[in-house]
């Protein structure tokens, strides 16, 4: 059992489990009922997306400064109660079901992706 961060859209893994989409935005031209047969995400949840404001921060960041801003940004929007205590589940959850969370970017280093990622691991999240 564990928790698998993705790029959505990739083809899955196996033994991959259920698809969470932390996005803020649906994949653009993909009827909805299409999501999951598409390697999409079976489950959409944007409360664990950057703000819009914070997505600009981290797609303009050319520097590692600039990053760090992105990240600290993020990490304050996670911070929220609704928010750390999904992260909470999520990591307990990793002991006991697999499932992956994801988001569209293709470089992971350079996505909320990571910071994410640092997130759960900081809970306790096992990891594939």
């Amino acid at each position: 059992m564990a928790v698998r961060v993705v790029r959505l859209g990739t083809p899955r893994e196996k033994d991959e489990g259920l698809r969470i989409g932390t996005v803020r935005r649906p994949p653009r031209g993909v009827p909805k009922a299409e999501f999951a047969s598409q390697d999409w995400y079976d489950v959409w949840f944007p409360n664990l997306a950057p703000s819009n404001e914070t997505v600009k921060l981290g797609q303009a960041a050319e520097t590692p400064a600039q990053w760090a801003a992105f990240a600290k940004k993020y990490r304050t929007e996670m911070a929220a109660p609704d928010n750390a205590r999904t992260l909470d589940l999520l990591a307990a959850l990793s002991h006991t079901a697999d499932f992956s969370v994801g988001c569209y970017c293709e470089d992971e280093a350079h996505c909320h992706r990571s910071v994410l990622r640092a997130l759960l691991a900081e809970r306790g999240a096992k990891f594939e």
